[in-house]
């Protein structure tokens, strides 16, 4: 099995965040690889992955990056691949790494999630790659229907909550 994903992160104290995105991956049957790579400790590293990732398979790259925030822009650079940013909550409640990732020159798009938005990057991630697999597609619109599942179900346990002044 050779992984269509590539999760990269500038460390693995970004694995928490990141775990949601290989637990996505994971349940939707989607292989996937998991590196650390940092844009600033192993530059020449990153410029191989992200010039080669197309070569072995890899059809999206999910970036992880806190702080400054180079990574997914780094790799967005030496690709033809789609990247989605996700900016990791390490400094400044994770906003110099939100507009470090979303501000990029024209020609070098990073699509970007929300600080610590590794589940939306693995969504997205999925739908990018649903466009031309109809297995995954009726995958991801499961997935979607259990979403609305849970909400229904919330809403029935909401309802046995008790307030002398609730109505429903």
């Amino acid at each position: 099995m050779n992984p269509i994903v590539s999760i990269i992160m500038g460390s693995t104290s970004d694995l928490p965040v990141m775990e949601k995105a290989a637990q996505l991956l994971n349940e939707l049957e989607v292989p996937f690889e998991m590196n650390a790579l940092s844009a600033h400790r192993t530059p020449e590293a990153v410029e191989e992955f992200a010039k080669n990732a197309h070569k072995r398979g890899i059809k999206v790259i999910i970036a992880a990056a806190g702080m400054a925030a180079h990574l997914p822009g780094v790799i967005a650079a030496s690709t033809p691949l789609p990247v989605i940013g996700v900016p990791i909550k390490s400094s400044l409640d994770g906003m110099d790494a939100l507009l470090a990732i979303v501000q990029m020159p024209p020609g070098i798009p990073v699509a970007t999630v929300g600080i610590n938005g590794a589940l939306n990057a693995a969504i997205l991630a999925v739908q990018m790659l649903s466009l031309g697999n109809k297995e995954l597609e009726g995958k991801f619109i499961a997935y979607k229907e259990s979403l609305k599942k849970k909400i229904v179900q919330a809403n029935e346990e909401l309802k046995e909550v008790k307030y002398p002044f609730k109505t429903n």
